[in-house]
């Protein structure tokens, strides 16, 4: 065998055998052994794996009556770890423990509100955790960071959330600002049994509850408008077109109502804002269909006035339903791709609106 051939697979051989020993060194499991300088015991700790995407691994125990010890294991990839704690399974409202080691070596663990989801309104120091004093620490070792902290509760709220920061990012001093995470998870945790499950709580039902106001308030009420102002030209068929398409936009946007007041009911959110809204649509929305039956005739002196009132209305409740319609996705936590989805809808309408104005604009000169 020649002497490049020898060293080529050398070469090889050793690349794997690096790849090994940093696999092994940043995999944890519940087997291996654990072994922290924690103000805590760590012996009798349940162990499950709560996010096999980022082998993130979970160990606690009800040390007593009111105290709950949690150690996290994750990859040390230069940024931060974070385990929250929320009453809807979503990260907005809820309260997080969320440890960083510094480019000096310094493990912090720091509590945070999730307020919202710009990073101004995520509070260091601040939220409805009860941490036990002096618990808190974060390690590395063989790769790995291990959160260890304890709360004071008698049971912690089983929708449990876990993000891992932007690599290199690290919250600093003084203000300790959180960036925006590189990923989450939002999982139901069973503290009894030891399981986890990443399913999302009440999950059809929000589907149902975005699709249906979606699809009515946010894009079917808009082509209704679309054809009752260009196609006119069409004279009855776009009477009819319109009644049946905002009838329908109507009923389906009802439904979707009516699955928000029930997701509210059995989540417990304080979406009071986009609640508010919705009901001020529904409202519109009532007052645009009652107005069908006070439709005066077109020779009717207060006709102009119906029309500057059905017209006003309709616009109105148009423009809050878009804006509902994404702070909805917002609330929900959906991402850009959602965003990005509706908000190309929104454009082609608009679009399609400004090209039908245009050719309006043309006929009449």
């Amino acid at each position: 065998m020649k002497p490049s051939s020898i060293s080529l697979i050398f070469f090889f051989a050793l690349q794997a055998l690096s790849a090994f020993l940093v696999n092994s060194q940043q995999t944890d499991s519940c087997s291996s052994s654990l072994n922290l300088d924690v103000p805590f015991d760590t012996t009798s700790l349940q162990c499950l794996s709560v996010w096999s995407g980022h082998n993130f691994i979970l160990r606690y125990v009800q040390t007593s009556s009111n105290v709950w010890s949690f150690v996290l294991s994750a990859p040390d990839t230069n940024s931060f770890v974070a385990m929250g704690f929320s009453s809807t399974g979503m990260m907005v409202g809820s309260s997080a423990m969320v440890g960083f080691i510094s480019a000096d070596g310094t493990g912090t663990v720091k509590q945070y509100y999730l307020g919202a989801q710009r990073p101004n309104l995520v509070l260091p120091d601040q939220g409805n955790l009860t941490v036990v004093s002096n618990s808190a620490s974060i390690t590395s070792r063989s790769s790995r960071v291990y959160m260890a902290f304890q709360l004071n509760s008698s049971q912690p709220l089983s929708r449990v959330l876990y993000s891992v920061g932007q690599i290199g990012v690290i919250p600093s001093a003084p203000g300790y600002a959180l960036a925006e995470h590189r990923d989450k998870v939002s999982t139901l945790m069973n503290y009894v049994t030891g399981t986890s499950s990443s399913k999302t709580p009440h999950s059809r039902l929000r589907k149902s509850h975005g699709i249906l106001n979606m699809l009515s308030w946010g894009i079917l009420m808009i082509i209704g408008a679309i054809v009752a102002r260009y196609l006119k030209q069409w004279d009855p068929i776009w009477f009819y077109s319109h009644a049946v398409i905002q009838s329908c936009a109507f009923i389906l946007g009802l439904s979707g109502i009516i699955c928000g007041f029930v997701l509210e009911d059995r989540l417990n959110a304080d979406v009071s804002t986009h609640k508010g809204l919705g009901i001020f649509i529904l409202v519109l929305g009532c007052l645009q269909v009652t107005a069908i039956f006070a439709r005066p005739d077109k020779e009717s002196k207060v006709r102009k006035f119906w029309n500057w009132y059905h017209y006003s209305a309709g616009r109105i409740l148009i423009v809050f339903a878009i804006a509902n319609v994404f702070y909805g996705i917002h609330l929900g936590e959906k991402g850009r791709g959602w965003n990005a989805g509706y908000g190309v809808v929104i454009a082609i309408l608009v679009l399609v609106s400004f090209i039908l104005e245009l050719k309006m604009w043309k006929r009449s000169h």
